[in-house]
């Protein structure tokens, strides 16, 4: 049984964004149609996909199945697609990248080594900001959030959830003793935002109240604040994936029912028929769904 292409990326994309016009958006392609390739692909199929409902398409079981084995497809046409448009457009030249700090500083610079592997042609600058408009000023091509950028000149697509864990150096748990519950932390040192209350407002989600100066070790930068729980300050928070690979940091609490760090690759719209700007967005895409997994590190690949 032959099955158009273009019914299967149909099909992948709408169970990836969950309705007719998220997908609609995504392809650039009108709600009938998607509506159409649908139906044509569940009648060539004999299935049913979707449940069609008030929250948009939710995959049957059938669909579930079915979902793997077609994204599966369709990475493999987006590559050779690629491949064709590389023969035609060579992929290097300069690509800027705008991220948070701590991802600029401690997650990218080892997935940009590998790009160059990949990628000789291809150079990298990074921008360290947590600012959206980086992308609207031009001055980044790609950027990294963690919120969904809302301006309707960008294209976002959603990557994965980072998990999130408490977290010290080994030298100030051995000093101090492993906290066994959450009220325990009460007894620690902390380390946390200075002017931020996000983190106070987390310990009182768990019914340990706190207040400001409850943290010994204060700062809203982040990568001083990371620095200064790997040098033994106290327990704070931190993306897993960053701590399980650090030698010097342990997780506790495991747990502790902390929320997860979404990760968003947003590009402008005037750049994504870019090949080399594609080229690098899908490759950090790739790279960053191996991070949040585990496996964002040499030392995690080989385990």
């Amino acid at each position: 049984m032959d099955i158009d292409w273009n019914l299967i990326k149909s099909f992948v994309t709408v169970a990836e964004t969950g309705s007719l016009s998220a997908a609609a958006r995504k392809l650039a392609a009108s709600q009938p149609t998607l509506g159409r390739h649908i139906a044509e692909l569940e009648q060539a199929l004999g299935v049913t996909l979707f449940r069609r409902g008030r929250r948009g398409y939710a995959l049957t079981e059938a669909g579930s199945t079915l979902f793997e084995r077609g994204r599966a497809v369709s990475e493999q046409a987006s590559a050779f697609s690629l491949l064709a448009l590389g023969s035609v457009e060579a992929i290097e030249g300069t690509v800027r990248i705008a991220a948070s700090e701590v991802v600029a500083a401690y997650v990218l610079p080892e997935m940009t080594a590998r790009l160059a592997v990949e990628e000789p042609g291809i150079e990298v600058e990074i921008v360290a900001s947590n600012q959206v408009e980086n992308l609207l000023r031009r001055d980044a091509d790609i950027a990294i959030r963690m919120v969904k950028p809302a301006q309707n000149e960008l294209v976002a697509r959603k990557v994965t959830d980072i998990p999130l864990r408490a977290c010290a150096a080994k030298s100030y748990l051995d000093r101090r003793g492993r906290p066994r519950e959450a009220r325990d932390l009460a007894e620690h040192d902390l380390v946390g935002f200075d002017r931020s209350d996000e983190i106070i407002r987390g310990f009182a989600q768990f019914g340990v109240p706190l207040n400001r100066n409850a943290f010994r070790f204060r700062t809203d930068n982040h990568i001083v604040l990371w620095e200064a729980l790997r040098a033994g300050n106290g327990i704070g928070f931190g993306q897993q994936p960053l701590a399980e690979r650090d030698a010097l940091v342990e997780i506790v609490l495991p747990d502790l029912p902390l929320p997860t760090l979404p990760v968003w690759l947003a590009m402008h719209r005037d750049v994504r028929t870019s090949v080399r700007i594609r080229r690098v967005a899908d490759f950090l895409y790739e790279q960053f769904k191996r991070y949040s997994a585990g496996a964002g590190s040499a030392a995690n690949s080989a385990r």
